[in-house]
Parts: C-alpha cells; sequence; structure tokens
C-alpha cells in the first residue's frame, strides 16, 4: 500500500486552508532526542516516491527530504533527553510534535498525525490516523523530514563519541551499542530512564 492524498482533500473539502502531516521518529533509541516534523504540501508540487521513511533506502530519503524542502512547509523539532527522562518518551514525542507545528511558517488549521495518541494543545483540529506514514502522503513526507533530520543529528553526535555506532545504529539498541555502553560507559546523550541504560548505571553504583 502507498500513501495517497485522500486525507488531505477531505480536510480541504470541509473547509481546511492548511493541511499539515506531523510524524516522530526516535521513540525506541537508547541515545539521542525524539524528532518531530510537520509538513505543508502544495498539492500541485508533490514529489513522486513519498512513503514511510522505513520503506525508503537512505539515498532516496535524503533527496525526497532536499524535493519538500523546496516544494513544501516543513518544521522540524527536537525534544532533548532530559525532557526524555522528566516527561517520558511519549510525552516528549508530543511535545517535539507541538514545537515542529509551532515552527511552521504560516499557523496550520487541520493536522494529520501518525498513530492513534493524539497530544494536547496542538493549537488545530487534529486527526489520529493509525498507520498513517503509509496511508497519508503528508505523514509520509513527515517521516522522511524527520528520519533525515535526526539521523544527521546522530552522525554528528557519533563523531563526538565514537565507539558507540550512531553513524549506524542511530541510537538504537544494537548489540555492538549495548556491548559499547558495557564497555565505554553511559554518556550524556543516553536515555538513562531507558532499562538497558539504567541497567548499566545500576551496576556500576553497585
Amino acid at each position: 500500500m502507498m500513501p495517497d492524498f485522500e486525507f488531505e482533500a477531505a480536510a480541504y473539502a470541509a473547509g481546511a486552508l492548511r493541511v499539515a502531516g506531523l510524524d516522530e521518529v526516535g521513540r525506541g533509541p537508547l541515545a539521542g532526542p525524539v524528532t518531530a516534523a510537520a509538513v505543508v504540501l502544495d498539492p500541485a508540487r508533490i514529489p513522486e516516491g513519498l512513503n514511510d521513511s522505513k520503506q525508503i533506502p537512505a539515498k532516496k530519503r535524503v533527496a525526497l527530504a532536499e524535493a519538500l524542502a523546496e516544494m513544501a512547509q516543513v518544521s522540524v523539532a527536537h525534544a532533548s533527553v532530559a525532557e526524555i527522562e522528566t516527561l517520558n518518551i511519549l510525552q516528549a514525542s508530543h511535545r517535539a510534535m507541538r514545537r515542529a507545528v509551532a515552527g511552521l511558517a504560516m499557523a496550520p488549521d487541520h493536522l494529520l498525525i501518525d498513530g492513534s495518541m493524539l497530544p494536547k494543545g496542538m493549537g488545530a483540529p487534529a486527526q489520529g490516523i493509525v498507520k498513517g506514514d503509509t496511508r497519508c502522503l503528508s505523514i509520509a513526507a513527515a517521516s522522511i523530514i524527520a528520519k533525515v533530520t535526526r539521523d544527521r543529528l546522530m552522525v554528528d553526535l557519533a563523531q563526538q563519541h565514537p565507539g558507540y555506532g550512531w553513524e549506524t545504529n542511530m541510537g538504537y539498541g544494537s548489540k555492538s551499542h549495548i556491548s559499547a555502553l558495557q564497555d565505554l560507559g553511559v554518556t550524556p546523550h543516553h536515555r538513562r530512564t531507558f532499562r538497558p541504560v539504567h541497567n548499566i548505571l545500576y551496576q556500576e553504583k553497585s
């Protein structure tokens, strides 16, 4: 199944003027922020090949992100590791989404959000779409922007903290990442409330 423009078309037919798709990446990793993107597509200029970012090869993702930056309204925002630890990962991802919407050049009046859990305080009517990144073009676009942005950030962090493999695992808990955690210890970019990191910290204390 490929995403289409039906959800957006229905919102425009109901009177919306600017429809934004929202998605986040980075809920599962042991390190790094959670990243959200908001995208308002121009119905007359939609890049071909938009899909769930996980279904697209890395080079094509980057090319699509560059095309979206030219053809659409795009905003990206993060919630930090400290916010993830303080709020919990779900609430931190919702905060990142609110920031992404607030960062758009023109405020949207209808939101299409991946998933069934709708953030509060979004400033516009919101519609949750389960598996939205495979069904809705605006959400697919947001998933691509968020993924490309966060991947670049993790590659930068990998240069500052070599050995954890963030340039390839993007902070997820791969075997090599867990092994590096045990050998090298915990960095300021690790999520200390996430079990593998918490367990290693606990072992160090005991």
